[in-house]
């Protein structure tokens, strides 16, 4: 009985996180396709971009959130009502904060690299190379709520290497092979310009770690 009432809180949290993401992951997509029409600026995503970011976006819900285990607490919870759901307003918040803070970090990273170059090309890589960075960002963040980044990157969990390493490795595919730069409307971006986009994607989730590590003081505090 225990072990089963285990496994059904890890599913019901897993749920949970999976749905947190797909909300807040899909803000800033849904923003940066929208914005550039509403405000007459070059586009950002196209449909190929699109096709990208899906691939990585469905195997995370359906495997990478389905494999991870349960946290450490799960049994320490009280046990939740026949009317609890499975998404609740206050997850619901969460999600919409975390997608809007990451469109916010990647409009920054497009307004600010269009004025300082004239490029289309380089200012739409490096607006996609932050959206998929910081994709990868709420996934792992979002694998648990009580435990940092690192924490969670140490717990094996091979579905998440096979999602978060493929879509790095296509990334540098999209970015650096010319034919697929060409398809995808890039221009060259230079190591520095990467690595922008690696802290802009950091960044974008940082607040939710921070209040991880705010939340797991206050409840060591209360033992």
């Amino acid at each position: 009985i225990v072990s089963a009432v285990r496994m059904g809180r890890r599913i019901f949290d897993n749920i949970k996180k999976a749905l947190a993401y797909i909300v807040s992951v899909h803000i800033p997509i849904a923003g940066l396709s929208l914005l550039p029409v509403l405000f007459k600026w070059p586009l950002i995503l196209t449909p190929v971009h699109i096709v990208f970011l899906e691939l990585i976006i469905d195997p995370a819900c359906s495997v990478v959130f389905e494999a991870e285990p349960e946290e450490k607490n799960v049994m320490k919870h009280k046990p939740r009502g026949m009317g609890a759901k499975v998404f609740d307003w206050k997850s619901m918040g969460l999600a919409i904060i975390q997608g809007c803070v990451v469109l916010a970090v990647i409009l920054a990273v497009f307004v600010m690299t269009g004025k300082t170059t004239a490029s289309e090309g380089e200012a739409r890589a490096m607006a996609f190379a932050t959206l998929v960075i910081s994709n990868l960002c709420l996934i792992l963040t979002n694998l648990s709520w009580s435990r940092s980044i690192i924490s969670v990157i140490k717990d094996p969990n091979k579905a998440m290497w096979w999602v978060v390493g493929g879509a790095c490795a296509v990334l540098l595919a999209v970015l650096y092979v010319p034919l697929l730069r060409d398809l995808f409307r890039f221009n060259y971006l230079h190591l520095n310009d990467l690595a922008i986009c690696v802290a802009a994607g950091l960044f974008s989730v940082s607040w939710f770690e921070l209040i991880k590590v705010i939340y797991g003081r206050k409840a060591t505090l209360q033992k």
